[in-house]
């Protein structure tokens, strides 16, 4: 028997564990099985509560050991999916050993509180049967006993096997606004139904299955474009990310600017906005966007008509703007006549960014960083090269390890969020989530104030890809641990309640669900594509902020068993059942990592964008005011924001040495700035 790796987590734990010579499906049809009907050792059949089917349950007795064990009829041999209707009434995790035959081949399940003994939730694991009569039991592993067990459901597994990883890209029949991308084919156990193409992370097309070509249409002169490629089957399973081929478009035929544009005005200048009106350009083709900047800061690009209103400024500052006309092979005119103006005065409600400064140098992609319960020192990960750092509040630092087993995705991938354990100064523990070979992993150590040790995993079974990890840490009041899982570029499975990815996670601190949570696993939201930023404000509540795709990012607000859309819905939709964001801003603005909560107001570090969004909250209420940028543009990519204790200041960290900054090592940084 080939048997893989248990992984502790949710409502499905996908366990592709056939007997040799087996094959992987069965024509088993769905059949329940009442566990008052089946064997029982030290336990008793009870109706004393409801919601239960057949004509009673099976009540555990409180010893480890306990036992329900069923026979199964199975017309052929291969891996069947059980489904198991359990009630836990009770705040303690009942976990169970699944056997076949005497040989267990799930460990451990876990079997977390469901709301009271009257409500009833489902856990499903994949398992070998061999042809004709099969003994399936499932036994208690603590002195806690088993669930109150009402039946189990024995029908044909799911595909849960991806496609292999595509072959190396390549690119021919480049010319100015396209080029064919090749690559190698990727197999499957089923069939792969199509091939996704990305571009940096955004989906720009797909293929096929049958085919191992694309031609791209659309694409802008003289441009690289970074692009990689994931096989997809019919149950939605999805390969690794193939290598990664630059390819870039010839320089345009076309190499005449547009004319100047007409006089630039601005009107109805406030604390955070200005309208902006201009004359038209010509073009010898035509203009396909006018770009309003600051010298080489782009503040929007306008590609239809020649006025605009300008969103999300600093209060209280002076600007001055010009306009550029731009065509399709990307010439730009001179630039129109400068309109200045000042912002009128900053409210004082929350403070604003006083001042900034370097606090810390030679930093190489700084992505996480959690404060120490004293409030006089932090933790600071390093993505690419696993360190892990003691930061003072001066800006002194000291390596203090490097996390074991973790590994990049040549993409969003590697050490991310670090979190310490709101009781370290009696356990010692601290918690980080990382890439690692199978996946992405939330793990603890001991850390002792100078040195780290002890490395235990606590959560494994979250899809990994080159793009979309998510990899946030954060504690909330309530004591357990929230994570942040992108749908690793497979967008159903931010809908799916029995996946990891694309969601918040809520946990203990040894690894199991957290009590209370909505869908009885560990997931405590849902409708996530990458989401990076966590912060809790002053009543509690949890802040999100994450990337969307090609439209819109998005500030939410997060409860408990919400949808907050992806793949459905990108920024505010009108579709039934999804939640709406707080705010939302361009992909161009934006691309949110790390938020922090100063005085009632959320801020957040932009990549793309490259500034920092001050968002006020509007009282206690669950809205937010005007959103307004800082630093556009003078630091570059910006990670990560955290709140110093005791402090109304932000450290704030650059990322400038990633994939998409492409600077040397080294050229990072971190920022400390007074909020008054």
């Amino acid at each position: 028997m080939n048997l893989k790796r248990v992984l502790p987590y949710g409502l499905t734990v996908a366990l592709a564990l056939p007997l040799a010579g087996l094959s992987q499906g069965t024509a088993l049809a769905a059949t329940d099985y009442q566990a008052e009907d089946a064997t029982i050792a030290q336990g008793t059949v009870a109706t004393n509560h409801t919601g239960y089917t057949g004509t009673g349950f099976v009540d555990y007795t409180n010893v480890k050991g306990s036992s329900v064990e069923f026979t199964v009829s199975a017309a052929s041999a291969g891996t069947a999916s059980v489904t198991l209707r359990y009630a836990n009434g009770t705040a303690t995790d009942r976990p169970m050993d699944i056997s076949v035959g005497g040989t267990v081949v799930a460990s451990g399940v876990s079997f977390p509180a469901t709301a009271d003994w009257n409500t009833w939730a489902t856990k499903s694991v994949n398992v070998p049967l061999a042809e004709g009569t099969n003994k399936i039991r499932a036994t208690a592993t603590t002195a806690n006993g088993g669930p109150n067990l009402d039946r189990i459901s024995v029908g044909t597994a799911a595909d849960t096997q991806a496609p292999t990883r595509p072959g190396q890209p390549s690119c021919s029949d480049i010319g100015e606004d396209g080029l064919t991308l090749a690559w190698g084919a990727s197999t499957d156990n089923v069939s792969v139904t199509a091939y996704d193409i990305y571009e940096h992370g955004n989906k720009i097309g797909e293929a096929p299955g049958s085919s191992t070509s694309k031609a791209l249409t659309g694409l802008a002169p003289n441009t690289t474009y970074n692009l990689t490629v994931i096989a997809r089957d019919a149950a939605g399973n999805t390969s690794s990310a193939s290598p990664v081929v630059d390819c870039t478009t010839k320089p345009s035929s076309d190499t005449t600017p547009p004319t100047k544009p007409g006089t630039l005005s601005a009107a109805n200048v406030t604390a955070n906005t200005a309208e902006l009106t201009w004359g038209a350009s010509t073009d010898d083709r035509a203009v396909v966007a006018y770009d309003v900047r600051s010298d080489t800061t782009v503040y929007k690009s306008v590609t239809s008509g020649t006025s605009t209103t300008l969103t999300g400024l600093a209060c209280n500052s002076p600007y001055s703007l010009n306009v550029v006309a731009r065509d399709a092979a990307g010439n730009v005119s001179p630039e129109s006549n400068t309109a200045a103006f000042t912002t009128k005065a900053c409210a004082t409600d929350g403070g604003v960014p006083s001042s900034i400064s370097t606090l810390s140098s030679g930093w190489t992609i700084p992505w996480g960083t959690y404060w120490m319960p004293d409030g006089q020192t932090a933790l600071v990960t390093e993505r690419d090269d696993f360190r892990v750092w003691k930061v003072t509040k001066a800006g002194a630092r000291t390596q203090v390890g490097t996390v074991p087993g973790a590994v990049t995705t040549n993409g969003e991938g590697g050490l991310l969020g670090v979190a310490v354990d709101p009781k370290w100064e009696s356990n010692h523990y601290v918690y980080f989530m990382h890439t690692a070979s199978e996946g992405n992993r939330v793990v603890r150590m001991t850390y002792d104030g100078t040195a780290l040790s002890d490395y235990k995993v606590l959560l494994q079974g979250i899809k990994k890809n080159r793009y979309h990890n998510g990899g946030r840490l954060a504690f909330g009041p309530d004591g357990y641990l929230y994570v942040s899982t992108g749908e690793a570029q497979t967008p159903d499975l931010a809908q799916d309640k029995n996946s990891l990815n694309g969601k918040i996670l809520r946990m203990t601190t040894d690894g199991k669900p957290a009590p209370g949570n909505p869908f009885g696993n560990y997931v405590y939201s849902l409708g996530h594509r990458n989401p990076q930023g966590l912060a809790f404000d002053r009543n509690g509540r949890l802040w999100e902020a994450e990337f969307g795709n090609s439209s819109k990012d998005e500030l939410n607000l997060i409860k408990p068993g919400a949808n907050y859309g992806w793949p459905i819905c990108e920024g505010t939709c009108s579709t039934a059942g999804m939640t709406n964001p707080k705010a939302t801003w361009n992909v161009s603005e934006a691309s949110p990592s790390g938020i922090a909560i100063v005085r009632n107001v959320v801020y957040m570090a932009s990549l793309r964008g490259e500034r920092l969004w001050r968002i006020p909250i509007n009282g206690d209420n669950e809205s937010v005011g005007t959103p307004t940028a800082y630093y556009v543009g003078t630091y570059g990519r910006l990670r990560t924001v955290t709140k110093v204790p005791g402090a109304d200041q932000l450290w704030l960290s650059t990322t400038n040495c990633d994939n998409n900054g492409n600077q040397p090592d080294g050229s990072d940084k971190l920022f400390r700035i007074n909020i008054s």
